[in-house]
C-alpha cells in the first residue's frame, strides 16, 4: 500500500532556506511510483510545485525554478524539497504525492495518493 508522511515544515524568514521530506512505504518506492510536491494557500487551489518521475526526470513550476530542488532517495523511501531564496508568496501548505501516471506532471489529477502536508511559512 501507498503511505506518504510529510515532515521538516516551519517558519522561515525570506530569503532563508528549509528542506521537507515525504517518507513513503516501501511500496511506493519498490513499484516505481512518480511522486510530486504540491502545495496550497488558504482560499487558494492546489498547485504544483515540483515533480520526479521513477527514471529521475524532474519538472519545476515556473515560480520555483532555480530556487527549489526535488530529489529522491531511494534507498531509503524518501522524497525531498529543498527550497532556498524563500519568498512571502511560498507560504503554503505543501503536500506529497505519488501517482502511476505519466511522470513529471504537476496536475494533481495524475497523482493517486496524498499525505497530510506540512506548513511551510515565509515572513518578510
Amino acid at each position: 500500500q501507498v503511505h506518504l508522511v510529510e515532515a521538516g515544515g516551519g517558519s522561515v524568514q525570506a530569503g532563508g532556506s528549509l528542506r521537507v521530506s515525504c517518507l513513503a512505504s516501501r511500496y511506493t518506492f519498490s513499484n516505481r511510483y512518480n511522486m510530486a510536491w504540491f502545495r496550497q494557500a488558504p482560499g487558494q487551489e492546489r498547485e504544483g510545485v515540483a515533480a520526479i518521475a521513477s527514471d529521475g526526470t524532474t519538472t519545476y513550476a515556473d515560480s520555483v525554478k532555480a530556487r527549489f530542488t526535488v530529489f529522491r532517495d531511494n534507498a531509503k523511501n524518501t522524497l525531498y524539497l529543498e527550497m532556498t531564496s524563500l519568498k512571502p508568496e511560498d507560504t503554503a501548505m505543501y503536500y506529497c504525492a505519488a501517482g502511476m501516471g505519466p511522470g513529471g506532471r504537476l496536475w494533481t489529477v495524475f497523482y493517486a495518493y496524498w499525505g497530510q502536508g506540512t506548513q511551510v511559512t515565509v515572513s518578510s
